[in-house]
């Protein structure tokens, strides 16, 4: 829900520059909506590596050494994201037939999703 407001307010940025009208382009207007999405997670997974969602469900996106991930990590992450959904979902489940149980974007980007204390989110839960 967070992605809809920033969405929102990225779009409430543009209406100045198209004197308050409809923005009509279906490839820059999705690409610029799509751009927002990336700074939007990919500033959350930097920082920190939890977005609202996964701060509420004390999960957490780390590298293998249990620290923030960079932004190519998160760019890689992001498309790969992007691409398991173009395909139904397959990059997500995928996971159920893994050991590790790692998603396309996990593998990708070299990151994980981990569980996290109750007590202290800064301390990763192994």
């Amino acid at each position: 829900m967070l992605v809809i407001a920033a969405f929102f307010v990225a779009t409430a940025a543009l209406l100045p520059f198209t004197a308050g009208e409809a923005i009509e382009s279906p490839i820059l207007y999705p690409l610029y909506l799509l751009a927002v999405s990336f700074a939007f997670y990919g500033w959350f997974w930097t920082h920190g590596g939890q977005t609202l969602g996964l701060r509420a469900w004390k999960l957490r996106v780390v590298t293998a050494q249990k620290t923030d991930i960079s932004w190519q990590q998160a760019g890689i992450r992001f498309l790969t994201a992007c691409l398991s959904w173009l395909l139904l979902g397959l990059g997500i489940f995928w996971r159920i037939g893994q050991k590790e149980g790692k998603t396309w974007q996990d593998l990708s980007s070299k990151s994980t999703i981990i569980r996290i204390d109750n007590t202290d989110t800064d301390t990763p839960k192994t």
